[in-house]
């Protein structure tokens, strides 16, 4: 969905079929795994996020939610990498690091001199070591020209594949492009621990704990299996996918570990742990309301004036197209998005427009939401059904909210037609009641447990795990006074 109809805050891609987020090689997806759901395209057919052109600074900007700015985040960010980058090969090049509104856990760099982090990625590091190990790391993929070099790969690999085909056959052009994929696969994970590599030894030489690199990637490690397990999917498999860019995380926590010991000891080095939580005390925690908010399984949008709330069992991912939902194990998924339609356009016109794939045309039916006109109707797509509603919330906007089941029964029509009926418009008070989540730093007392600092989270979801998480611990129970700890309220 354009942002000009209704914007979210932006992923990747967004659709029924791939609930999901994805990355290139230097716009590498720092742990933060995507939502999914086996549910066929053939159903709604809707715009999607094109990937956009990484020499496009702004557009890039732009696709993470703009520029977030915090100035002690921001000194702080920028002092750090001045002394990345006198530590490197070449201490005359200047960087320059963007902080971006978004909560997804990312950094990438953009050759010759731009590094990119999320406001997501600052909440989960633990201390100033570990956002120096990501930005080192970002910046060895610009001194290494990993970008330059994977492009001629890919190249290679287009003009072999293309040869096989013209001169031999289709289908052996079809395995040539398959060991292509394979070497170029191969070759963006080598990359990745030569970045490592490149990325530990120079934060070591500006004064940084060079263990913080594999201590970043466990909890990136952490944090993906902590989604799974919201989401009812098994944990990350340890075997690395060959067809990935990345290595898998246990093997990257191994290289990191095994050359943070050819320079010296634990303890070798700062963590400047206290400074850097003086830094992003206060940021921004998930999703900016000015995009829509997600609290439990409802979804606010004080902007635009409208709540919702999916059925239970549901979680909730928020997107630049749409709002995406997804029950555990994938056996539901939901999408709510908005389309401008000609107030003369009917709602029971409309949905029969073509849009959606197998609409039966016999479960049309005219239904009130709220006080708002609205049309619901089924759909059949293979081996899912889809249950649909439209609903014109003002003359000019429609959104339509799809529920996706492989056996709908009425059961699941009760659960989906309660849910519809949790659309409506917020009242003013409401809106501006909708605040910010946002990390404050506070310092254990006598008797603090991770249990009771973790009852102060705003996180609905697992509130005890997400404190463990954004801290570094590894288990509950008592924690020693005067440390400085991580929690999220409003």
């Amino acid at each position: 969905m354009r942002e000009r109809q209704f914007r979210f805050r932006p992923l990747w891609r967004a659709g029924l079929a791939a609930l999901a987020l994805a990355g290139c090689s230097l716009m590498e997806q720092q742990g933060t795994q995507p939502i999914s759901a086996d549910v066929p395209i053939a159903a709604p057919r809707t715009l999607g996020i094109e990937s956009p052109d990484t020499a496009e600074n702004q557009k890039m900007i732009a696709l993470f939610g703009g520029e977030y700015h915090y100035p002690s985040a921001e000194q702080f960010v920028d002092e750090l990498l001045a002394k990345l980058a006198k530590a490197g090969d070449n201490p005359g090049q200047p960087y320059k690091v963007t902080i971006l509104n978004s909560p997804i856990v990312n950094a990438f760099a953009m050759p010759p001199d731009k590094i990119y982090v999320t406001r997501g990625l600052l909440g989960l590091a633990n201390d100033a070591s570990e956002l120096a190990a990501v930005m080192a790391h970002e910046i060895g993929h610009i001194t290494a020209h990993h970008a330059l070099l994977r492009a001629e790969q890919e190249k290679r690999a287009a003009l072999i594949t293309q040869a096989a085909s013209v001169i031999e056959s289709r289908q052996r052009g079809a395995e040539v492009e398959a060991s292509e994929r394979l070497s170029i696969a191969s070759f963006s994970r080598q990359q990745e621990l030569e970045a490592d590599e490149i990325g530990i030894k120079n934060m070591a030489k500006a004064g940084y704990d060079p263990y913080a690199a594999a201590r970043f990637l466990t909890t990136l490690e952490r944090n993906a299996q902590l989604r799974a397990s919201s989401l009812g999917q098994s944990g990350i498999s340890d075997k690395p996918d060959l067809l990935a860019t990345h290595p898998s995380t246990p093997e990257r926590v191994a290289h990191a570990l095994a050359l943070a010991r050819q320079i010296g000891p634990p303890g070798t080095g700062t963590t400047d742990r206290t400074a850097y939580l003086a830094a992003i005390d206060g940021i921004m925690y998930g999703d900016d309301p000015a995009d829509g908010t997600i609290r439990g399984r409802t979804f606010l949008h004080p902007r635009l004036g409208f709540t919702f709330t999916a059925p239970a069992g549901f979680v909730l991912e928020n997107s630049s197209e749409a709002v995406l939902g997804v029950k555990a194990g994938g056996i539901e998924a939901l999408r709510l998005d908005s389309v401008r339609l000609d107030p003369s356009t009917s709602l029971e016109t409309y949905i029969a427009s073509g849009w959606i794939d197998g609409l039966l045309p016999s479960s049309v039916d005219s239904i009130d939401v709220n006080g708002m006109p609205a049309v619901t109707a089924s759909a059949r797509a293979g081996q899912w059904n889809f249950r649909v509603a439209v609903v014109r919330f003002d003359r000019n906007n429609v959104y339509r909210l799809i529920f996706a089941i492989r056996n709908l029964n009425d059961e699941a029509e009760k659960r989906f037609r309660a849910s519809i009926d949790t659309f409506r418009h917020l009242t003013p008070e409401e809106a501006s009641d909708v605040r910010p989540l946002r990390i404050v730093i506070v310092t254990s007392k006598p008797g603090d447990t991770a249990e009771t600092l973790g009852s102060e989270m705003g996180v609905l979801d697992r509130p005890l795990e997400h404190f463990e998480l954004i801290n570094g611990l590894k288990q509950a129970g008592p924690l020693p006074v005067g440390e400085h700890y991580k929690i999220v309220t409003e």
